[in-house]
């Protein structure tokens, strides 16, 4: 399998195997008029098996997307063919409009412009809760 190097970009790197795909779907990235490559269950000395990310183009990301998904990947930012920068990613403490709640009786359900917001209520076993009626993220 030949993948090309890319010039600028960022390639998201140690992506549990199996969230490259839930990565992909939550940035946006199938909207981007750029190529993308996503390259899943790669041999890793480290992790066993592993996804990777690659984005030929200098976007944004959102980093609590990504810290939601799968807080052990990687950033690295990729200039005229050369990392620049390498950034490890976290649980963030909250998450806005990431995901939606489940519970058809919060407010969220029936106050369209208002805001989804999460808080991380337990950093060991990845619970985000819902800041409104406390249901529990998916």
């Amino acid at each position: 399998m030949n993948i090309d190097s890319i010039n600028n970009g960022i390639v998201i790197d140690h992506i549990s195997a199996g969230n490259g795909m839930k990565l992909y779907e939550l940035l946006g990235l199938a909207e981007l008029d750029c190529s993308v490559a996503i390259i899943k269950n790669v041999v890793s000395q480290k992790m066993g098996k592993k996804d990777i990310i690659k984005v030929d183009a200098d976007i944004p990301v959102d980093l609590d997307v990504i810290g939601f998904v799968d807080p052990g990947a990687t950033i690295n930012i990729i200039r005229n063919g050369s990392l620049v920068e390498k950034r490890n990613i976290e649980m963030p403490e909250r998450l806005v409009n990431v995901i939606k709640c489940r519970n058809p009786r919060c407010i969220t359900s029936c106050e369209q412009e208002l805001d989804h917001v999460f808080k991380l209520t337990d950093r060991e076993h990845k619970v985000y809760r819902c800041i409104y009626c406390e249901t529990k993220a998916n």
